[in-house]
């Protein structure tokens, strides 16, 4: 578990966009920018153009230098100039990545959150965020579909003597009467349990995968995994036996005991993002008489030794970005499958260790889920 911890840290440290030093070349720069779709209402900036460039502007007279830093941590940063009035602009040196991206603005060695855009909780803070649009974003479009609805619950765990949050998708058919399989779907180190509904739009895919027929309708609980207990640099020490007892002894529990679930191993799932990944990893091999379906987006892998009889696990789903470790990702499936294992791998093509290709691997996994 270390040898991937490692790993993991080293994808995250390499998902910055663009240093300090590069400048943007503007000869190839189309001049057709447009609002981010997450930016506060009326506000024009931050902009994206149809390339994937992404502008910054903000009002700081007073301020001698600003720079913007963009993906998980925001190290590097794109260089903003100053005009006459005090406005401060500029341009990323190249295109982003499709989807959704962290950033934040340091104005004279001060952290802050640009004011035109929304803040999602992310690098154990509230991170700006903005949103390149994808070839394929109609999966997560709001549409005129029947939709489920994502509530708050508040369950007490024994095992820390608290009381924990956690967000529940409960589908359009949920009508109080019939039962239904469940998901336990985890976020990444330095966010929490709001990742999965605001930056990933787990409840839009399922909304929509479920509108289209391709998916069963499911139960979705998305909880905090305890992951910022550990700091930037430390991921190898994380103890994940405490949420281990945390998912095992109060979690599910109460989830079985407040919603209409079917609560046995063969109707339940887990997932998860990067560290939410790992967590997965070793809950469902702590734990196996809880989940019948395991899936890990950029989290590491399983191997036929870990897992042991192909007949305790329905499917192993594995994913990554293009630029992640995908050659890993499709040999650890093959081996799985060489080993009698119902095992899938899928490569997001033209992402990193990011959400869009957490996003693509839900997409990708539900419909294989519960049958």
């Amino acid at each position: 578990m270390k040898k991937t911890a490692f790993i993991l840290l080293g994808l995250m440290c390499m998902t910055t966009i663009a240093t300090a030093q590069e400048k943007p070349n503007t000869a190839e720069i189309k001049e057709d920018f447009v609002p981010s779709v997450m930016n506060q209402p009326g506000q024009e900036y931050p902009m994206v153009n149809s390339q994937g460039y992404a502008r910054f502007r903000i009002h700081a007279p007073e301020a001698q230098s600003v720079i913007v830093s963009l993906g998980l941590g925001g190290q590097g940063g794109t260089v903003l100039a100053k005009d006459a009035d005090g406005v401060w602009t500029g341009t990323t040196a190249g295109p982003m990545d499709e989807g959704f991206h962290y950033y934040r603005m340091t104005i004279d060695g001060a952290v802050v959150n640009d004011p035109g855009t929304k803040n999602y909780y992310g690098s154990v803070r509230w991170e700006s965020g903005i949103e390149i649009p994808a070839h394929d974003q109609d999966f997560y479009a709001m549409k005129d579909v029947p939709h489920g609805q994502v509530s708050q619950i508040l369950y007490p765990s024994k095992e820390t003597g608290q009381t924990h949050r956690a967000f529940v998708y409960l589908p359009p058919q949920y009508d109080g009467k019939k039962k239904f399989p469940v998901l336990y779907l985890q976020h990444g180190w330095g966010e929490d349990e709001t990742a999965w509904s605001n930056q990933g739009h787990a409840n839009l895919i399922m909304d929509n995968l479920i509108a289209e027929g391709k998916c069963k309708p499911f139960i979705i609980v998305m909880a905090y995994g305890m992951t910022n207990e550990v700091k930037w640099g430390g991921l190898a020490s994380f103890d994940f036996t405490k949420f281990e007892r945390v998912v095992a002894n109060d979690l599910i529990p109460y989830i079985d005991s407040h919603f209409k679930t079917i609560a046995k191993k063969e109707m339940r799932a887990m997932a998860g993002l990067s560290m939410g990944g790992m967590e997965t990893k070793h809950i469902t091999l702590a734990r196996p008489e809880l989940f019948n379906y395991y899936g890990i987006f950029s989290g590491g892998l399983y191997s036929p030794e870990e897992i042991g009889d192909p007949s305790k696990v329905k499917l192993v789903f594995l994913s990554c970005g293009s630029k992640e470790y995908p050659d890993a990702i499709l040999k650890a499936t093959e081996t799985l499958k060489a080993a009698g294992y119902n095992a899938v791998s899928y490569i997001s093509e033209g992402t990193a260790h990011e959400f869009q290709a957490w996003r693509r691997s839900l997409k990708e996994m539900a419909p294989m889920l519960f049958r």
